[in-house]
């Protein structure tokens, strides 16, 4: 007896063939769970089933891929939807997360990858720029103040810097002195000063003999304040830094040349050697070797990397040479502007190892007037290695004889380089 609805018979589908072998039973559990309908009274016809969602038709299988339907059957696998088949199997959505694949990756974007990189590089570079302009324009010593200097010349075009370099043995050891040759006097005096004009007509260095004869002018003590007259007292350059310090040396030289002084700088002979160091000795081609018990000087002819100690040697020899004091200012010349040039080579400025303790070891050396900024200082040296390159000029200023060991300075000649400068331009005076 069949108890399934019209047209829902053991045959439908052909038997086993319809749901599988590996099946628990003949029909689906969802055929069996179906409620039992009665027949008519009398043998009468039977009442139709109400409607039933028809199963999709399943595609026939050949030989050997029985196993298969079964297997995905039996497991719950639901056919039809989503990815389709493939080979009989199931495609899964390779967009669905949910199905267990992620959605394909986007090809780089080395562009956008390449201005990021540039953008950082240039907000690091900025902030190490204005992180390191702080640094070091908190380490300037602005101690000297030109403001108290009277009577003081117009300024004329371009840019004057008294440059000095002093005797001073602030900060040193005994053991640094012994080793430094340099003494132990008390106070200090200068050894080294010279004026370097920068303009658009290149830059002059011009040395001042330590020895040269000058008047001292009228001037305001710079702690006192007291004003000094005029007495018409001729002294040597240096007596005038040892007079009065800085302020009245910038009076002195301004009333003996004309020349109006835009900014200062000096350092001492401590900070002179660390600097020196600090950028790894500085290259020196020697026409002519000497020796200077004074100053500890011993040197061969030829090139050679001189290193703080002989640095200092260098720049303070006077009794190994005829010239004395002259060859003294050609050799200070000639060192500070390698000098420059060393500390503006990349080797240098790209190294933080070497420019940090370089700048570190020069600005906690040197004394500069409240005006100058790290803009004028910068200035100065790239003026100076300018002089080395053969954008500039240096001379000794002109002399033209002595009295009683003092240098005279040709007025004549004096008169006229001081015009070059004031007018910036080109410098035709030769010096000694």
């Amino acid at each position: 007896m069949n108890d399934w609805p019209e047209g829902w018979g053991d045959s439908q589908g052909g038997g086993d063939r319809g749901y599988g072998r590996g099946s628990a039973s003949g029909r689906p559990e969802g055929a069996r769970a179906m409620p039992h309908v009665q027949r008519g009274q009398g043998g009468g016809p039977r009442r139709s089933a109400p409607p039933r969602p028809t199963v999709p038709a399943q595609p026939s299988y050949g030989e050997g891929h029985g196993d298969q339907y079964d297997s995905d059957y039996n497991t719950g696998q639901v056919y039809g939807g989503g990815g389709g088949r493939r080979g009989g199997g199931y495609i899964p959505n390779d967009n669905d997360p949910a199905d267990g694949y992620a959605p394909p990756r986007p090809r780089p974007n080395w562009r956008r990858r390449i201005k990021r990189a540039v953008l950082t590089l240039v907000v690091v570079f900025v902030g190490v720029s204005i992180g390191t302009y702080f640094w070091a324009d908190s380490k300037l010593n602005r101690d000297v103040d030109l403001s108290k200097v009277i009577e003081r010349p117009e300024a004329g075009k371009g840019t004057n810097y008294l440059i000095v370099g002093t005797d001073s043995r602030a900060g040193m050891s005994d053991a640094e002195k012994k080793k430094l040759h340099t003494g132990s006097a008390e106070g200090k005096r200068t050894d080294t000063m010279m004026i370097l004009h920068t303009g658009d007509n290149g830059s002059t260095m011009i040395s001042l003999p330590r020895d040269s004869n000058v008047t001292i002018p009228s001037f305001k003590g710079s702690d006192s304040g007291k004003f000094y007259p005029n007495q018409g007292r001729q002294v040597k350059l240096n007596a005038a830094y040892a007079e009065d310090g800085p302020e009245l040396l910038v009076r002195t030289v301004e009333f003996n040349t004309g020349l109006h002084i835009d900014h200062y700088a000096e350092i001492g002979f401590g900070g002179f050697a660390k600097i020196v160091d600090a950028v790894g000795g500085v290259e020196m081609n020697l026409k002519e070797g000497f020796k200077d018990k004074w100053s500890g000087a011993d040197f061969q002819k030829g090139k050679q990397t001189l290193n703080g100690q002989q640095a200092l040697a260098f720049v303070r020899t006077r009794h190994a040479f005829a010239a004395s004091d002259l060859q003294r200012t050609k050799n200070q010349q000639a060192f500070l502007s390698a000098l420059a040039h060393q500390v503006a080579t990349p080797s240098t400025v790209m190294n933080p190892f070497k420019l940090y303790p370089t700048m570190g070891a020069g600005l906690d050396s040197l004394v500069v007037d409240k005006d100058m900024s790290l803009w004028d200082l910068g200035s100065m040296f790239f003026a100076m290695k300018g002089v080395t390159g053969g954008d500039g000029k240096s001379l000794n200023m002109p002399v033209s004889g002595s009295v009683n060991g003092n240098l005279v300075w040709d007025k004549t000649k004096v008169k006229q380089l001081v015009g070059e400068l004031k007018n910036d331009e080109t410098v035709t005076v030769s010096g000694n």
